[in-house]
């Protein structure tokens, strides 16, 4: 997939908001996703960050998305929500498995796998996806969906109650078939 075929960027449709930082031990900006977040591989979610969101915040969203998928839709990996505002990391894995680093109360919805977790990259054989891990600050401490919301449901309650948001963008590719 060469740079001008790729799918515009899911905020560029959104209104704007104050943007924050998020950061990431296993990811760096436009660099390569590791074995451990590939389907394949470990699959487990990446270590994240964030910090400098907006007074106000009430709770935080997180979420990965593929935009070069070939469905003319993208590709939900990971739709994780209503976490409290105390938590400003989670490690590597806490969207995987048992949850164990997960605090009380937090909603994964299902993911375009099907799955209420944390689904790694899979883009087809020889093509090269972007994966946009975005975290939200929130306004509410409960966003209202609940974890058999689908992807574009919970993006539809984030996109009237985001105060700001970070976002880091890594790729994969997939070996050749």
């Amino acid at each position: 997939m060469t740079e001008q075929n790729r799918a515009p960027l899911p905020h560029d449709f959104h209104p704007e908001v104050p943007s924050f930082s998020v950061t990431s031990e296993d990811l760096s900006p436009g660099g390569d996703l590791g074995d451990a977040q590939v389907l394949s591989g470990g699959n487990l979610s990446p270590q994240l960050r964030w910090e400098g969101f907006p007074e106000g915040t009430k709770s935080f969203a997180v979420t990965c998305f593929d935009p070069d998928a070939p469905t003319g839709s993208g590709f939900w990996h990971w739709v994780l929500f209503d976490l409290p505002v105390s938590v400003t990391e989670l490690p590597a894995g806490a969207g995987s498995g048992k949850f164990e680093s997960l605090p009380a109360g937090a909603v994964h919805a299902r993911n375009d796998y099907g799955t209420k977790d944390f689904g790694g990259a899979a883009p087809p054989a020889g093509e090269r996806h972007r994966y946009v891990f975005t975290v939200y600050a929130v306004d509410q401490e409960k966003l209202g969906p609940d974890s058999d919301a689908s992807p574009a449901a919970v993006g539809f309650h984030l996109r009237f109650h985001t105060l700001a948001r970070a976002q880091l963008i890594g790729e994969y590719a997939s070996p050749e078939g």
